[in-house]
């Protein structure tokens, strides 16, 4: 009976919008389940591009051809190391900076958010930006991925509004105990913001793992290549004559470029969607906590 009446409660609006969202949640996931499927698909049969909801006929011959590629696997490695490296000093550095700029007794506070809300809103144009980081050294250099990425005014917002939440008593203690500004900071107030830390560390990481244009633009060496921009080229630029030698050399025959195309995508897409899962909590409560009581 209690089943029956909660079904008479439901209206309209929920019925269809229930609807909307399962039509919305399988053209979000398809197109991936898509490239999964061929990937895993025989060359022969990812080749003809028909729609199946399952492998016809399991192979594994893509993926062999891209792990065996030197140049893919370094291109995982420098993704990797990007990775780390600058979601770990985008998150630091924008951390000690917003602890700072949430004190409202720092003096040109509102000058310098003035200043930062510019940067946000305008850019300086990709040829002075070029011109910069050429000046600077940085072209087809590593350090082109973590330099120009060690700061955004987005998250710093983002950090400055959850730092604010943090009742001051706890500094006022720590400085009473003789706690310097960075003894404050590195020993009360991030342990405190793990919610925030996480949240913008999974916004540094989506991004740089996913970004391909800084290895277009400033990366010439095929050595210091994201994983990325492998794939852009491959996709867009259909160079993937050496990986179909690979192919033709390892299994006697040439396997179809769809099929290794889309082993690539699923080896550069299936690491952040796994991780993703595992800070989703904080995600969520880091951006409420920060929207609400900012």
């Amino acid at each position: 009976m209690e089943r029956r009446k909660r079904f008479r409660q439901i209206g309209v609006f929920e019925v269809c919008n229930t609807l909307l969202m399962l039509a919305v949640c399988f053209l979000t996931l398809y197109p991936m389940w898509f490239v999964f499927i061929n990937s895993l698909n025989a060359p022969q049969q990812a080749s003809l591009g028909t729609v199946n909801w399952f492998p016809k006929e399991l192979s594994l011959a893509s993926y062999s051809v891209v792990f065996n590629d030197k140049t893919m696997m370094n291109g995982f490695y420098i993704t990797t190391l990007r990775t780390v490296i600058g979601t770990a000093t985008h998150v630091l550095f924008t951390a000690i900076i917003a602890y700072g700029m949430s004190k409202s007794n720092l003096i040109g506070r509102k000058l310098y958010l003035k200043i930062a809300l510019v940067t946000m809103l305008f850019s300086g144009g990709l040829i002075p930006t070029f011109i910069l980081m050429t000046k600077l050294g940085l072209y087809d250099n590593f350090w082109i991925f973590i330099i120009p990425s060690m700061y955004t005014f987005f998250n710093m917002v983002i950090f400055m509004s959850f730092f604010r939440t943090i009742p001051d008593s706890l500094e006022e203690s720590a400085k009473v105990d003789g706690a310097s500004d960075y003894g404050v900071l590195f020993r009360i107030v991030l342990p405190n913001s793990m919610a925030v830390i996480a949240t913008i560390s999974l916004f540094s990481a989506v991004y740089h793992w996913n970004d391909y244009y800084q290895g277009v633009i400033y990366i010439r060496s095929q050595e210091l290549l994201p994983l990325q921009t492998m794939l852009y080229k491959i996709i867009a630029e259909n160079s993937m004559s050496f990986m179909q030698q690979q192919a033709m050399a390892q299994f006697g025959a040439r396997l179809p470029g769809n099929s290794i195309k889309f082993a690539s995508m699923m080896v550069a897409t299936l690491p952040i969607l796994i991780v993703y899962p595992f800070i989703q909590r904080y995600l969520v409560k880091g951006v409420m906590i920060g929207a609400i009581k900012g």
